[in-house]
């Protein structure tokens, strides 16, 4: 058994290395910067109108509101990545992977409006429900099903198997160091809680999300700003710190740059999911009048992921100095504050602790599990609307009941299994959603530039962008070709 899980280990990280090697690094940064020069860098552009769009709109008996489909892809988006992912992009990059978090962030914004964008174009109505998503807008833009198909079976066992293990693992972790519980009582109550929510469907998983989302990444925010207060002299060093580790002008981190933008990359793309295909799932669910408001609120999703939430991870623990850093090709030490401690949640429960003693590890702990709890409930709606992609038109009953039972054993078996695993398989996972959708956006981008052309133009003429795919000549947006109607509820589904 054990020979076995050698093998099994050694295999998942063998594919994990090929799937994350240089080309996807490129292919994430080039891809993020070639649709902000398409855009015009609508990131910086539309600033205002992301935050003002954000808050407007209402949820209808089809679709949840922008607010609300924006919680839901939050709660994929804040996660574990957030706090252990930035911890281990430090432990092994440097300081100088924060940056390339945040570069990330930055190009990555315009990758996740124009798959967001897609999401909606080619959205379609399901048993009185708006789904769509990579899979969809695959098929329906490129007419490719069979690579539909595959994406859609690729994201199901991702969702449903391998991300979820990352999660409930560092919940249980977590609660582990803090309170001394067993992780099997933690896989128990994650299943009872979560089974809960997810019985309840997409509703269910919205409601719970606006609330839950909002605070937790404002009271976390809050903690990190009060390490900071106490460390306010510092505040040029670390910041010269992370700029100086990210070019290797820094000595100490200057033979590990390679590193610092490998792991800067794919922690960030873990952390704020653009390009991957997650956020663009429940950015297809939402009521909106034009597509390009729903992309642009996505858009937005990243900076509030990545600038706010990894960044107050990042701080807390560079401003109090709580962490090693780890040559990876000769396993040597470049920084060892911590002896003994590995690259994870730790440094970031030793650097609240070093502050506020008595306080760091729990507030971690708790902190660990409504991030990753969410996460888990995000995962489940996308797998259930890839479910729905592959059984359209069949009874999907059982399937559904299939996936709630897989997700609920998989969140158990990682809340008890080991911690590498679990990271090993969620990279697996990630790598195949990434390398599937980044080429099926850069297929598709002419008909989301059209779209985001199409909202300028209303805006500039002082309208509410109203979207009509017919009149743009975009083929199979089957739902907007008649345009919009505030009180449709009859288009269905016309996917063959």
């Amino acid at each position: 058994m054990g020979s076995f899980q050698n093998s099994f280990e050694a295999f998942v990280g063998d594919t994990v290395a090929i799937l994350w090697s240089q080309p996807m690094i490129y292919l994430c940064i080039g891809v993020g910067l070639l649709f902000s020069f398409l855009t015009r860098f609508l990131q910086v552009r539309h600033f205002k109108e992301m935050i003002k769009l954000m808050l407007e709109g209402k949820s209808s008996d089809a679709g949840v509101s922008s607010f609300q489909a924006l919680a839901i892809a939050l709660s994929g988006r804040v996660g574990t990545g957030n706090i252990a992912g930035t911890a281990t992009a430090i432990g092994f990059g440097g300081p100088g992977a924060v940056f390339w978090m945040w570069m990330i962030a930055f190009i990555g914004s315009a990758t996740a409006f124009i798959e967001s964008t897609l999401a909606q174009i080619y959205k379609v109505k399901q048993e009185g429900e708006y789904r769509g998503g990579p899979a969809y807008y695959i098929e329906k833009g490129i007419g490719w099903k069979w690579y539909g198909i595959i994406f859609a079976v690729s994201a199901l066992i991702a969702m449903s198997l391998l991300m979820p293990g990352i999660q409930s693992n560092s919940i249980a972790l977590g609660i582990d160091n803090a309170f001394n519980v067993d992780p099997k009582i933690t896989g128990v109550f994650l299943v009872l809680i979560l089974g809960a929510i997810i019985f309840g469907g997409v509703k269910r998983i919205a409601n719970v999300a606006q609330y839950v989302v909002p605070f937790m990444a404002i009271g976390y925010v809050l903690v990190s700003l009060i390490i900071v207060a106490f460390h306010i002299p510092q505040i040029p060093e670390v910041f010269g710190l992370i700029f100086k580790s990210a070019f290797a002008i820094d000595s100490a981190f200057g033979g590990i740059i390679g590193s610092a933008i490998m792991w800067g990359v794919k922690r960030g793309i873990y952390s704020n999911e653009a390009g991957q295909g997650t956020g663009a799932h429940p950015a297809a669910a939402a009521e909106v009048s034009h597509p390009a408001k729903q992309g642009l609120v996505q858009a937005f999703s990243v900076y509030i992921d990545t600038w706010l939430v990894c960044t107050a991870t990042a701080f807390m623990i560079l401003f109090t100095g709580m962490y090693n850093v780890q040559n990876e090709a000769d396993k040597s030490f470049i920084v060892e504050n911590i002896p003994g401690v590995e690259a994870g949640a730790t440094f970031t429960q030793k650097a609240i602790e070093s502050v506020i003693p008595g306080f760091g590890s729990g507030f971690v702990a708790v902190s660990l599990f409504f991030f990753a709890f969410t996460t888990i409930m995000a995962y489940y709606y996308i797998a259930e609307t890839n479910i729905a992609y592959l059984v359209r038109g069949r009874n999907n009953k059982i399937p559904m009941l299939l996936l709630k039972i897989v997700l609920l054993g998989s969140t158990y078996y990682g809340a008890v299994k080991t911690a590498d695993l679990a990271w090993a398989l969620g990279d697996l996972g990630l790598g195949i959603m990434v390398w599937l959708n980044l080429i099926a956006i850069l297929i598709l981008a002419k008909p989301a530039l059209k779209v985001l052309k199409d909202y300028e133009e209303q805006k500039k003429a002082g309208l509410d962008p109203v979207f009509n795919s017919t009149k743009l000549g975009i083929k199979n947006a089957d739902y907007w070709e008649d345009g919009y109607d505030a009180s449709d509820g009859e288009n269905e589904e016309r996917v063959s």
